[in-house]
């Protein structure tokens, strides 16, 4: 799928599911791509922080994470790392139920969902799968989430995909911005800058 670049900066207001912000900063390289960001959030009456680094190859696959969270209960830090046969380590631990995965998603953020839209090549209306390695957002624990995105719909201003997680039996559709950022996730973020 053609893209536009991703802005340097971007933002989102979460909506619904909790009360917080998110923003990122992008920066291109000649061997990929780097995401870096922080969403604070207050949900279901528990506060937390979650800072991240994505680096990405060329082709939009995750290479290495970062993340921290702060939460009342202190600090915790994760590391994870995807080889080149889509074996994944955590901390350094091998975690062989994320082989296949090739890309990071956070329960914090809105940005991870772009990594499938920059990566796979879409036919309208046919699903693909995105298995991800998932990042939760009060402890950093790391599992194994289904999901698949199909092409809807696309003009000069937004893309649409219809997206569903067996993991969580969540069906939806998501907007995106030419860029390839969501815009609109319903019940979870709203694009603010």
């Amino acid at each position: 799928m053609d893209l536009e670049r991703l802005p340097a900066v971007a933002g989102w207001q979460h909506v619904a599911s909790r009360t917080g912000f998110e923003v990122l900063f992008y920066a291109p390289a000649n061997d990929g791509h780097t995401l870096r960001g922080q969403t604070t959030a207050i949900e279901d009456g528990t506060a937390w922080a979650v800072g991240y680094r994505v680096d990405l190859d060329r082709e939009w696959r995750t290479l290495r994470v970062e993340a921290t969270t702060s939460t009342a209960a202190g600090e915790h830090r994760t590391e994870l790392r995807r080889t080149p046969d889509d074996h994944w380590f955590v901390d350094g631990v091998l975690r062989p139920e994320l082989t296949g995965c090739v890309d990071v998603d956070f329960e914090s953020s809105a940005v991870t969902n772009t990594l499938p839209v920059h990566r796979l090549d879409f036919r309208r209306d046919e699903p693909r799968s995105a298995p991800a390695a998932f990042v939760r957002a009060d402890d950093l624990r790391v599992e194994r989430l289904g999901q698949e995105y199909a092409l809807l719909d696309r003009n000069d201003d937004e893309i649409r995909f219809a997206y569903a997680s067996s993991t969580f039996d969540v069906a939806c559709t998501l907007i995106y911005d030419a860029s390839g950022l969501i815009v609109d996730y319903p019940g979870i973020a709203e694009r603010a800058c």
